[in-house]
């Protein structure tokens, strides 16, 4: 027990045990949705296409989280534009896209006025978030799990039932926006975190995995956000340990518990026969 205290005894491992576990309120029943309406891609561009904004916020000085927002809408709206072009098919469209985004951030990160340790900017810094990076993600918690909660109805018409959600006032189009939005914001926050490569894993992975442990919303939702957190714990447990970097050891974590879900899945009672 003192072995997994000892981590979070001083001010910076208290901090980033905080951030894990806000960050998983937030990640974890969100992404079960981002799964379900198929946008595991649709986030991974996001986290990617956002490089450019975070390096010209790190230039400049300015605010990650400005960076991020501003780095967001950019990649947000060349995704949408490059999605419409049938001629091409929306995939082609989307991935030439953040590629270009991501290897526009890759050259201003070569820049001579780069500032030392931008490389957080890929994998995040969680031991280095501050008590107002903390506050924004306790706004980022509250706000996820209020709207989620308020839009459990339609979320669930959309995604299940998709022919009539229209005729229930919930059309897919209009649904599918929301979660975009909440990905985006969610996304923003995080990558001051976790980094621009590693923030996907704490979104799609544990609603993967709380997917295949249960079959009732009611369940998966409570699922993720406790697989999102134990990820992300563990993970500092790692890094502290092994004297690995944090964002990375929560990512190998959140991605481990997809595998784990599927053979504890396989070793319930019945799983053969279904």
């Amino acid at each position: 027990m003192e072995q997994l205290l000892e981590p979070f005894r001083g001010e910076i491992g208290r901090r980033a045990l905080i951030e894990v576990v806000l960050l998983g309120l937030a990640c974890g029943p969100l992404g079960v949705w981002v799964v379900l309406y198929r946008s595991s891609y649709a986030a991974e561009s996001l986290a990617h296409g956002m490089l450019p904004g975070l390096v010209l916020a790190a230039l400049a000085g300015a605010p990650l989280l400005l960076g991020a927002l501003g780095g967001v809408l950019v990649a947000g709206a060349l995704v949408a534009l490059a999605g419409r072009d049938q001629r091409i098919g929306a995939d082609t469209g989307v991935a030439v896209a953040v590629t270009g985004l991501f290897g526009l951030g890759a050259v201003l990160a070569l820049s001579p006025q780069t500032p030392p340790r931008l490389q957080e900017l890929l994998f995040g810094d969680l031991l280095g978030v501050t008590r107002s990076d903390l506050a924004i993600a306790g706004v980022l918690a509250v706000v996820v799990i209020a709207g989620l909660a308020a839009a459990h109805r339609p979320l669930s018409a959309a995604a299940l039932d998709p022919t009539s959600a229209s005729t229930l006032g919930a059309p897919p189009a209009r649904v599918g926006l929301g979660i975009v939005l909440a990905l985006s914001l969610t996304t923003a926050v995080a990558v001051q975190a976790l980094g621009n490569l590693l923030v996907v894993a704490l979104v799609v992975a544990p609603g993967a995995a709380a997917l295949v442990s249960a079959d009732r919303l009611r369940a998966i939702l409570p699922i993720s956000a406790g697989v999102a957190i134990a990820a992300g714990v563990l993970g500092l447990e790692l890094s502290h340990h092994l004297e690995i970097a944090a964002g990375a050891a929560i990512g190998l974590c959140a991605l481990a518990a997809l595998p784990v879900a599927y053979l504890a899945a396989a070793a319930r009672p019945g799983a053969a026969g279904g």
